[in-house]
């Protein structure tokens, strides 16, 4: 969601003239936009504002707008007087603060989450900052704007305000702006993407979406994230499977896999219903890649308790697992009405034992793919190889001189680890010669 606001305020100052610059030092204006999900992540953002005092100090015309979650949607008067050198304080998803204070077009100015014109989210054209015109393979599309539902350890709700499906035409538009300016992927996003809708009375839902965005000419995948387990329809099920255009890979988060934490956790839901659906799933859409998150040493999080989740997984066997180590954010209600009683070394043990446990798991499924071919889609170049991924959202590399930017094209799997692949074409890309494939032995991000 970060990314795609980035790229909205980068787009938001072009229009005003501003041009990109690769030193702060050098910049007139500096955009810092936040993340507080996690404990590290709002530290890191802390240190960051930090290291902008001295060039404040040394160019005080230099315009600082602070964005995001760090700021949220209710005020920030504690942050405006921790933090006097920021000029602008701007919520999650708009840059009509920054784009206010420099046309002093109060109109656009930072009220409250109610208020609020949302200046982001005024029309759905979006034209991307030059340097990705013809270049952005793939891009974010917000669909759904905070969230309402207020898992006890979350602080999205918070920071971000209460759910807001956009309008299906404005989606629709925006989709069709990216897909003109060489957008071949886009990813439909919300906290909880498949209550796409559920705020508007008799509204579209997530499929029906889908669907529209489906037609969209020049377009090649779809792939949307992040759903809630109790809003996953057979109606989306099916329309993933029906639809060619979209992947079959389906984010759908357990958090923990015994039925006390996830009560804890409000996720409202058991192990036994998750199973369920995860067959669901694998059954409707053939061949369907499934990624989960996990937090680990959640408050009153018992040996045997995490156990379960342990056993949940190795049972599910799911192609990725998204781990984290509890954090109490303030403000959520674990943070009010629970203790966080597993200790760090505690939440590291488990951390690492499902870590090594997905591992394997990952490994297991990658090594189906071995001697393959499969289609992928290039996004990148990155430290001299081609990067891509199949329409199960696995990453592949191959080593050309071509240039691969937005192609799809057939790729041979020679070499498969847990967190990436290798290969090679068996016929020549268009233009160029047979590329070479080139082993990893270490983890690849992304």
């Amino acid at each position: 969601m970060n990314v795609a606001d980035s790229r909205r305020v980068a787009a938001a100052l072009e229009d005003l003239g501003y041009t990109p610059s690769s030193l702060a030092e050098e910049a007139d204006v500096i955009v810092l936009n936040t993340c507080v999900v996690r404990q590290s992540a709002e530290d890191k953002a802390y240190g960051r504002l930090n290291s902008l005092k001295p060039i404040k100090k040394k160019r005080p015309e230099t315009v600082i707008n602070l964005m995001g979650c760090l700021v949220g949607v209710k005020g920030h008067e504690i942050l405006r007087d921790r933090f006097p050198m920021v000029d602008v304080f701007s919520p999650p998803s708009d840059p009509g603060p920054l784009i206010a204070h420099l046309t002093q077009d109060e109109s656009r100015a930072f009220e409250d989450a109610a208020t609020s014109r949302r200046f982001a989210f005024m029309d759905g054209e979006l034209t991307l900052p030059v340097e990705e015109r013809g270049n952005l393979v793939s891009a974010f599309v917000p669909i759904v704007l905070g969230c309402s539902h207020a898992c006890t350890y979350c602080i999205i709700p918070y920071k971000r305000g209460i759910e807001r499906s956009r309008p299906v035409d404005d989606i629709v538009a925006e989709v069709r702006s990216l897909a003109s300016q060489g957008v071949k992927e886009i990813t439909l996003l919300g906290q909880i993407v498949d209550r796409y809708g559920k705020d508007i009375p008799d509204g579209p839902n997530l499929a029906q979406l889908i669907r529209l965005v489906h037609e969209v000419d020049g377009l090649e995948r779809i792939r949307f994230l992040t759903s809630h387990p109790n809003w996953m329809t057979t109606e989306l099920l099916d329309t993933v499977a029906e639809l060619p255009k979209v992947m079959p890979h389906i984010e759908v988060p357990v958090q923990a896999g015994h039925d006390e934490v996830l009560a804890n956790m409000k996720r409202e839901y058991t192990a036994d219903d998750y199973r369920h659906l995860v067959a669901d799933i694998r059954t409707r859409i053939p061949n369907v890649s499934i990624a989960t998150d996990i937090i680990v040493g959640f408050p009153g999080e018992t040996d045997d308790q995490f156990q379960s989740t342990y056993n949940l997984l190795a049972e599910l066997k799911m192609d990725v697992a998204h781990l984290a180590r509890y954090s109490t954010r303030p403000g959520t209600v674990a943070d009010r009405r629970m203790v966080d009683d597993v200790s760090d070394e505690k939440k590291w043990e488990r951390f690492r034992a499902l870590e090594e446990l997905q591992e394997g798991i990952a490994s297991e499924i990658n090594a189906r793919y071995q001697g393959e071919t499969v289609d992928v889609l290039f996004e990148e170049k990155v430290r001299g190889r081609w990067r891509g991924r199949t329409p199960t959202n696995k990453l592949v590399f191959v080593e050309t001189d071509d240039d691969l930017t937005g192609k799809l094209l057939p790729v041979m799997i020679t070499w498969a680890g847990p967190w990436s692949m290798q290969g090679m074409f068996l016929t020549r890309p268009a233009g160029g010669a047979i590329p070479l494939t080139l082993g990893i032995s270490s983890r690849e991000t992304g």
